[in-house]
C-alpha cells in the first residue's frame, strides 16, 4: 500500500483530540526484546516490519493501535522510518486521531535524519510544535523503583531526598545520579575542585552556565543541572552508560575524539565506578533531547572490532 503525497490527504485540522497509544502490554517478542536496551538495527527493522504487519493486515489480523504502538517504541530509539510512518498516521487519521501538528513533530524528527519523505511531507503539515504522544518519553526507569538509600548523614539524607523528587522530572535514574554525585564529591555540596568543578554534581562555570545554574553551591540548584547534562549526554549518546559517564568526567568532545571512553587513566578511572555504582550498561533516553554523536556509528564498530 502506498502512501498519499498530496495535499488533498492532509488538509489541515487544527485543534483535532488525538489519542495517546501506549499498549506496552501488548507488544510482541520482538518488540519487548528491543525495550529491554538499546536495540540494534536489526531489532529496529523487525519491529518496524511487525508494526507495518499489524498496519496493513499483512498476514495478521489488521490493528493500526498496535501499529502505532510499535511505530512510537522505534521512534523512541531514534528510528528515522518508524517515526515518518507514525506520522504518516497522525497526518491521515490511519488508527489514531488525525492531527497535523502530532504528524509535523514526528516528520521533522525523521527530517532531522536526512529522511526525505518526510521533509516532503512537512511542506503539507508545516513545521508546528506540539507534545509527542506519551509513549515517546523515557521508559524503564521503574528499575530504581526499590532504590531508596538512606543515611544517617542528614546531609546525604536530603541529597537523597532531592535526588528521589528531581529524577523524574529530568528522566535521568536516581541510582545513576546518585552514582555521579558519590563518585565527583562524596555528597558534599560545598565540594570545588583544582578545575574548579562545583557543588554536589561538580558543575564547571560554562556548565552551569549552558544550563541555567545560577548558584552552583545550592543543592538543589546544582543537581537540576547536573541532572539537565546528564539527561543531555544520554540523548547525546543514546543511553550508553560508559559514554556518558566517560563525557561527564572528559567532555564530549573528547569522547567523540577518541570514538569512545578516552585513555586517560582519571576518566577510565572514573567510568569504571560509576558502571560498578550504576550496574546497568544502558540508560533508557529521550530522543527529543538533541540529536546524536555523530561519531556514534564508529564508536559502535569500534566496540564491535574490540568484542
Amino acid at each position: 500500500m502506498s502512501r498519499p503525497q498530496n495535499s488533498h490527504h492532509i488538509t489541515a485540522r487544527k485543534g483535532a483530540l488525538w489519542l495517546l497509544v501506549i499498549l506496552l502490554g501488548n507488544l510482541s517478542t520482538v518488540s519487548a526484546a528491543s525495550l529491554s536496551g538499546k536495540p540494534d538495527s536489526e531489532a529496529l527493522t523487525a519491529l518496524r516490519t511487525e508494526a507495518r504487519a499489524f498496519e496493513h493486515g499483512e498476514g495478521v489480523p489488521k490493528d493500526p493501535l498496535r501499529a502505532a504502538s510499535l511505530y512510537c517504541d522505534g521512534a523512541r530509539h531514534g528510528d528515522a522510518e518508524s517515526q515518518f510512518s507514525l506520522g504518516w498516521m497522525y497526518a491521515n487519521g490511519r488508527g489514531v486521531s488525525r492531527n497535523d501538528e502530532v504528524a509535523s513533530a514526528f516528520f521533522q524528527l525523521a527530517a532531522g535524519q536526512g529522511h526525505e519523505e518526510a521533509r516532503k511531507m512537512l511542506r503539507f503539515v508545516g513545521e508546528t510544535k506540539a507534545p509527542l504522544p506519551d509513549c515517546m518519553k523515557p521508559q524503564g526507569l521503574s528499575i530504581d523503583d526499590d532504590y531508596t538509600p538512606s543515611s544517617n548523614n542528614p546531609v546525604q539524607q536530603k541529597v537523597f531526598e532531592l535526588v528521589r523528587k528531581l529524577a523524574p522530572e529530568y528522566g535521568v535514574s536516581p541510582r545513576l545520579a546518585l552514582a555521579v554525585i558519590r563518585a565527583e564529591s562524596n555528597f558534599e555540596p560545598g565540594a570545588i575542585s583544582p578545575k574548579n568543578a562545583q557543588g554536589l554534581m561538580q558543575l564547571i562555570p560554562e556548565t552551569s552556565v549552558r544550563f541555567n545554574v545560577r548558584k552552583p553551591f545550592d543543592p538543589e540548584q546544582n543537581i537540576r543541572g547536573g541532572m539537565a547534562y546528564l539527561r543531555w549526554l544520554l540523548a547525546y549518546f543514546e543511553g550508553n552508560v560508559a559514554l556518558v559517564a566517560a563525557a561527564y568526567n572528559a567532555g564530549e568532545g573528547a569522547v567523540n575524539r577518541y570514538r569512545g571512553v578516552p585513555p586517560y587513566a582519571e576518566t577510565k578511572g572514573y567510568v569504571e565506578r560509576i558502571m560498578r555504582l550504576f550496574q546497568r550498561p544502558e540508560h533508557p533516553f529521550d530522543p527529543a533531547v538533541t540529536d546524536p554523536s555523530p561519531e556514534l556509528p564508529r564508536i559502535r564498530l569500534a566496540n564491535k572490532k574490540q568484542g
